[in-house]
């Protein structure tokens, strides 16, 4: 269990400008302060992460958030309703907000969450400001879900990795935008788009973007989350020279979850996947279209472009 002491050592790195690695109930974030340029910019040089894809900010409460974006009447309801949590809102930039124009990708929004795990709540309250901490690997590579994935992505480029065990979702956070008109689904994520209509009403669908014109969100480029092996979806039994990732009755090498439990596979999805990454190719077992099979699938045809 990662102690105190490791906590405010982390704390003085992100003080200092330096990275570190963290866990959140999604998947394992890298951490710098959201206001110091330099420190975005090391952020996006550690991942090779192409400048026009945004960063979340993680805060430690509502009131935080509200003195770096515009909340209306939707967003603090959403808040109060699943912050802590695996909800990212993306709302109007303050005037005032110290972000880091790089974090927000030079667009006049920003994306912004409040995790659900103690250490990325103690690690942002005992650095004193909020934390960009977008995904702790090589960008649009699998995205980390324990301590040891994360060190292996990063190499030297973190003063330190905070070890919290492995990610309760295993899946990252799901992206609303609320801005004039519906709100839009920007990435599904571990928290049911479902859940979220039951609070807005119906969700939009996001506009495409293209070349490297600013994206509203992370997770939107055509190409992402993906192993070096090619992925196959939709599959009820591997070909010759394709590892199997199994779903239920469509078993495997791996199965996602026997018992056809989204929630498990989601949590397996990118653990399971670095197992059998490098043996040729990864043949997957169909995912149904509905709740946490949504954002799982999502996931899964992003890794298959390409």
């Amino acid at each position: 269990m990662t102690s105190g002491a490791a906590i405010e050592d982390a704390a003085r790195s992100i003080r200092a400008g330096r990275l570190v690695a963290f866990p959140t109930e999604t998947v394992y974030g890298l951490g710098a302060d959201a206001a110091d340029d330099r420190a975005v910019a090391a952020v996006f040089e550690a991942k090779g992460r192409p400048r026009f894809n945004p960063l979340i900010v993680h805060v430690a409460g509502r009131g935080e958030a509200e003195a770096l974006a515009v909340f209306d009447d939707r967003a603090r309801r959403l808040a109060d309703r699943f912050w802590p949590g695996p909800l990212t809102l993306v709302l109007p930039r303050a005037p005032a907000s110290p972000v880091s124009w790089l974090a927000s990708a030079g667009l006049d929004t920003l994306a912004l969450r409040w995790p659900a795990h103690p250490l990325a709540e103690a690690l942002i309250r005992a650095a004193g400001r909020p934390l960009v901490g977008p995904s702790a690997n090589r960008s649009g590579r699998l995205s980390p879900t324990t301590a040891a994935h994360a060190a292996a992505e990063l190499g030297q480029s973190a003063a330190m990795v905070l070890d919290g065990g492995p990610c309760r979702f295993g899946l990252e956070s799901t992206v609303v935008a609320l801005g004039d008109g519906l709100p839009i689904l920007l990435r599904p994520g571990a928290l049911d788009a479902d859940a979220i209509e039951a609070e807005t009403g119906p969700l939009a669908e996001p506009a495409p973007s293209a070349g490297d014109e600013p994206r509203p969100s992370p997770g939107m480029l055509l190409r992402h989350y993906a192993p070096d092996s090619p992925l196959r979806m939709g599959a009820e039994a591997a070909r010759p020279g394709e590892a199997m990732l199994g779903f239920g009755a469509v078993d495997g090498d791996l199965n996602l979850s026997p018992s056809a439990d989204l929630a498990e596979a989601a949590a397996n999805l990118f653990a399971m996947l670095r197992r059998l990454d490098g043996r040729g190719g990864i043949a997957v077992a169909p995912i149904p279209e509905r709740g946490l099979g949504r954002a799982i699938n999502d996931r899964l045809r992003r890794a298959a472009r390409g």
